[in-house]
């Protein structure tokens, strides 16, 4: 096809990522959309079907896309257990003679059920946040912000969620030292959000004084997540450690881990046979599973396809600099498509590409916090992200109110991150 080989390679892609978001728009799952992009990507630079079905499959195979899977799938049997079981709305009982500030417990309630990864998580928090704020003179829209907001604080770097271990898979960064890198992007969010609430009045009385039969039901609640990530973490590093030639050691400890968290869900709260077998035949895990899968294969084709190869020799003959690319691509990916991974698997190939024709591969870890960083803001951003659209019907108020509290908070977290890009730059 040698016309559209006359055609820039990133127009090229450019034309396959308005293709990706239309099918998004028109209510395409992600998984086909990212399907639709990979097969439509290879023919327009040249792959023959057969080269396309043959790296969809190599794609599909390769242990760490395998072991990306499990691990989504296992945290979504996770999630739905502990939904199931009532587990998350006792562990927020368990909280609340713990902390006796309201504008914390507003903050804290959120918070507590961002630790798991839930679709729409944000309507699971929104009866807490209201009954939290029926004693202050925040508005409906108020109310939406702080529940939007705090539910995700934790996905700049919590383990659990896709988009984080997607992101270290691509850039083959280890994943201890990502979470204490990017950990300091929850004290911005935190920092930010408080600002709306502030100022705030309250009738709430003082709680009780913290005593050890507060803190002991709250910890057994939340000893499922424990289990998950502080057992998983460290047996990542240390698989990785005794079989360096493993190629998915540093997941393996996570899976593990992973499978007592839920063992453990399931026998506290005497789940039968027949309900541990509908939580792994959920339908929403084969769905995740499926989307997994297609990301890692658009990723797979646009690699193989030389499509990285000729977007990274484009942007270097134009000179753009790489700071700017790190901020707006995912930023714009992440606001259009309204989900962390859907960024993060259509735009780290060409950043890495990118980073490493630069000759700035040593910085890989600063480069990967910046774009995650501003992609979650576009994520945040994005009117079609299914929190927003939840917490905002629930407490009835519509978008642009609430989006006048969140802008500047977004704002505020990008150019952070870019200050903590150059100390990192100098750091390392």
């Amino acid at each position: 096809m040698p016309m559209i080989d006359q055609i820039p390679a990133l127009l090229r892609v450019a034309i396959v990522f308005v293709i990706i978001l239309l099918a998004i728009r028109k209510k395409s799952s992600l998984g086909s959309a990212f399907l639709l992009g990979a097969a439509i990507l290879g023919l327009l630079f040249g792959l023959s079907p057969l080269a396309i079905v043959k790296s969809a499959f190599l794609s599909v195979i390769y242990p760490q896309t395998l072991s990306l899977a499990i691990i989504v799938s296992l945290i979504l049997v996770l999630s739905n257990s502990m939904e199931t079981a009532k587990q998350m709305r006792r562990l927020l009982d368990r909280f609340r003679g713990i902390v006796a500030n309201p504008k914390l417990n507003l903050i804290i309630f959120p918070a507590l059920i961002g630790l798991l990864p839930m679709p729409g998580g944000a309507v699971f928090s929104a009866p807490m946040v209201k009954e939290m704020g029926s004693s202050s003179r925040l508005s409906a829209d108020q109310l939406s912000f702080i529940n939007y907001w705090f539910r995700h604080i934790w996905e700049y770097w919590w383990p659990m969620y896709p988009g984080v271990l997607l992101a270290t898979l691509m850039a083959d960064v280890n994943l201890l030292v990502f979470v204490v890198v990017m950990c300091p992007l929850t004290a911005v969010a935190l920092t930010t959000g408080w600002w709306p609430i502030k100022n705030i009045s309250h009738s709430q009385p003082a709680g009780e004084k913290l005593t050890r039969a507060m803190i002991q039901p709250f910890v057994k609640e939340l000893l499922p997540i424990l289990i998950a990530i502080i057992p998983g973490l460290g047996l990542g590093v240390l698989l990785s450690n005794v079989l360096p030639d493993f190629p998915i050691g540093k997941e393996t400890g996570l899976i593990i881990a992973l499978c007592l968290s839920i063992v453990w869900v399931w026998h506290a709260n005497r789940f039968p046979k027949v309900q541990m077998v509908s939580m792994i035949k959920h339908p929403h895990n084969l769905k995740m599973m499926y989307m997994v899968f297609a990301i890692l294969i658009f990723k797979g084709v646009i690699t193989d396809s030389q499509a990285v190869t000729g977007i990274t020799d484009e942007m270097l003959a134009l000179q753009i600099p790489l700071v700017l690319i790190t901020v707006a691509l995912p930023f714009i990916v992440g606001m259009v498509a309204g989900i962390t991974i859907a960024f993060v698997g259509g735009t780290f190939p060409i950043l890495i590409s990118l980073i490493q024709s630069h000759g700035e591969a040593g910085f890989m870890l600063a480069y990967m916090m910046l774009a995650l960083t501003c992609g979650f803001a576009g994520v945040l951003l994005s009117p079609l992200h299914l929190c927003m659209i939840l917490s905002n019907e629930y407490f009835s108020t519509p978008a642009g109110p609430v989006y006048r509290f969140l802008m500047w908070p977004c704002i505020f977290l990008m150019i952070s991150s870019l200050g903590y890009f150059w100390v990192l730059h100098w750091l390392i």
